[in-house]
């Protein structure tokens, strides 16, 4: 027998976290769907206080869902963001071309990121998809300059980088732009992010999707 006091069911312990959430977080700023997605953020986390540093444009929710109910493509930064996603919610395979053998070369010819150039790969899959970038701030900036020279638009970016260098610049890019280019995006201005919180707002749109609400 453990010595030690803790709740074990899986079902409780979703329970209480996300009462916890509500009461610790304020939403009042975010429409219903919203909510969902900054509640999530708030439980990859762990804390209460990144909510003010979330920014939906007008009708992210809105298209995120829609293009997720139609089974869109899904183009994810990094793997770390693909297996974040929640397999049994998805029709299809989220796309990730980072460790694709075209890419080192191409990485290595223009003196950028891997990440960068596979967004080369990207394009043909691009239009109505959803963009998942929760690792690197080049491909960020990288799919923003793709947009402005003509590139196929995403129904949705969920743009949420993490780091030191270019992470709260390339975010901070993504909303000061977004209006101009025309397109929808979740984002986390600063410094945080990551792979977990990306998928996280992905995965909390799925769940809309399947009446899964907290």
């Amino acid at each position: 027998m453990s010595t030690f006091s803790y709740e074990a069911d899986p079902v409780a312990i979703e329970q209480e976290s996300f009462r916890q959430i509500r009461q610790l977080t304020d939403l009042s700023p975010f429409a219903a769907d919203e909510q969902q997605v900054v509640m999530r953020l708030v439980h990859s986390i762990g804390d209460p206080a990144i909510a003010d540093a979330v920014r939906f444009s007008a009708n992210a929710t809105a298209a995120g869902l829609e293009a997720l109910a139609a089974d869109a493509p899904i183009l994810c930064d990094v793997e770390m963001v693909r297996h974040g996603l929640t397999k049994r919610m998805l029709a299809r395979q989220p796309l990730c071309f980072l460790n694709d053998p075209q890419v080192p070369p191409l990485a290595k010819a223009a003196g950028e990121t891997r990440t960068m150039a596979a967004l080369e790969l990207w394009q043909e899959h691009q239009a109505g998809s959803v963009v998942i970038i929760g690792n690197a701030p080049t491909a960020l900036f990288r799919l923003l300059e793709m947009i402005q020279a003509g590139a196929p638009k995403p129904a949705l970016i969920i743009g949420m980088p993490v780091g030191f260098v270019g992470a709260a610049e390339s975010k901070q890019a993504l909303w000061d732009i977004h209006q101009q280019l025309g397109i929808e995006c979740i984002t986390l201005l600063g410094r945080a992010g990551g792979s977990a919180l990306a998928a996280s707002a992905c995965n909390a749109l799925l769940r809309i999707i399947r009446g899964e609400r907290y």
